[in-house]
C-alpha cells in the first residue's frame, strides 16, 4: 500500500498539524514562497512518488487560499504522485451555487472546475452549504457531517425542553436532523432579505414557549441572522438560545453582534481560524473527525461509521 503524506497549506497549518497529531504522523516537508508581488511557489522538500497525498486547506478567502491549493495539487501530480486528496474543511464560495438572478456566476461550480483541472483525485470537506454541490465534481466526495461533533457536546449540556431552530427556511434540513436525533420539536424562523447580509423581517414559525433553543446552521458569517433570529426567540418565550455552526467566517460587525445578541452561547468549529476571541464564543475541533477519515479512506475502510 502507498504511504500517506499529510501536507498543508499556510491558511490551516494550525488544524493541519492538529489532524496530524490524531492520525500519528508528521506533516510533510512543504514550503510555500511568495515573490515580492505576492505571487505563490510552493514546493516539496521531501519525495511523494506513489504516495497517497492529502492536501489540507480551506479555501475561505483571500482568493490566494484557492490558488495555493490548486499549486499544490499540481505540484504534488507533477511530482508524481499516486493519488491527491484535498482535504478543506470549509469549502468557500458554495453560497454561490446556482443562478438565483440573472447574468451571475456559478462559483461553487467553478471551483470544482478548478480543483478536477489541477488534478485533484478527491474531495473531503464538512458541512457544504449546499448538499448537491457534491454533484458538482467528477470525482468522489466525502462530505463529512459537523453533528459528529455537536451532538455529544449537546448531550453533555443535558437541557431540558429542548428545540431546534432553523435560522432560515433553507436549513430546515440540517435542525430537522438534529430534532430527529433528540427526538424533540423544532421551529423555522423565516427571513426575508433585501439583499446579501441585510434582513428585512423574520418570523418564527412553532412553538418556543419555556423551551430551551439551539439554532442550527452551516455558515455564520456577519452574525446579523444568528442573532436576529435569537432576539425573536425569546421574545416568543424561549427560556435560552444558543446555536451550533460549523463554519465561523465572522466579518464586519459580527463579535460585535455576537457579543450584544442574547445568545447564550456560538458554537464553532476550527474549519476557519478565528479573528478573535469572545466569551460567548466556543471552539471544537474537527481535527480527529478528519484524521479518522483520512485513515479510512486509505485504508479503503468506510467513512460512513463516521456520521451520526
Amino acid at each position: 500500500m502507498s504511504s500517506v503524506k499529510l501536507c498543508s497549506g499556510t491558511r490551516s497549518l494550525y488544524l493541519a498539524e492538529k489532524i496530524a497529531g490524531f492520525y500519528g504522523k508528521a506533516l510533510g516537508k512543504l514550503t510555500i514562497q511568495n515573490f515580492s508581488d505576492g505571487e505563490i511557489s510552493p514546493s516539496y522538500n521531501e519525495s511523494v512518488r506513489g504516495c497517497d497525498v492529502f492536501l489540507i486547506q480551506s479555501t475561505c478567502p483571500p482568493a490566494e487560499n484557492i490558488m495555493e491549493l490548486l499549486l499544490m495539487i499540481d505540484a504534488a501530480k507533477r511530482a508524481s504522485a499516486e493519488y491527491v486528496t484535498v482535504v478543506v474543511p470549509y469549502f468557500g464560495y458554495a453560497r454561490q451555487d446556482r443562478k438565483d438572478k440573472p447574468r451571475v456566476s456559478i462559483a461553487a461550480k467553478l471551483n470544482a472546475n478548478l480543483l478536477s483541472a489541477a488534478g485533484a483525485d478527491r474531495l473531503m470537506t464538512c458541512d457544504l452549504h449546499a448538499g448537491q454541490i457534491q454533484g458538482f465534481f467528477d470525482f468522489p466526495v466525502d462530505h463529512l457531517d459537523g453533528s459528529a461533533i455537536f451532538v455529544p457536546y449537546l448531550k453533555s449540556l443535558k437541557l431540558d425542553n429542548l428545540v431546534f431552530a432553523a435560522p432560515d427556511v433553507g436549513g430546515v434540513g440540517r435542525a430537522r436532523s438534529y430534532a430527529k436525533r433528540f427526538a424533540v420539536e423544532m421551529v423555522v424562523c423565516d427571513k426575508h432579505r433585501k439583499r446579501a447580509n441585510e434582513i428585512a423581517s423574520m418570523q418564527v414559525i412553532g412553538d418556543v414557549e419555556g423551551a430551551n433553543v439551539v439554532l442550527v446552521d452551516d455558515i455564520v458569517d456577519t452574525a446579523g441572522t444568528i442573532c436576529r433570529a435569537a432576539k425573536i426567540l425569546m421574545e416568543k418565550g424561549a427560556t435560552s438560545v444558543r446555536a451550533v455552526i460549523t463554519h465561523p467566517i465572522l466579518s464586519g460587525q459580527a463579535y460585535d453582534n455576537i457579543n450584544n445578541s442574547v445568545l447564550e452561547e456560538l458554537v464553532v468549529t476550527d474549519t476557519i481560524p478565528l479573528k478573535k476571541t469572545s466569551e460567548k464564543l466556543k471552539v471544537l475541533t474537527v481535527a480527529e473527525l478528519f484524521a479518522k477519515a483520512i485513515r479510512n479512506i486509505h485504508d479503503h475502510d468506510s467513512i460512513s461509521a463516521l456520521f451520526i
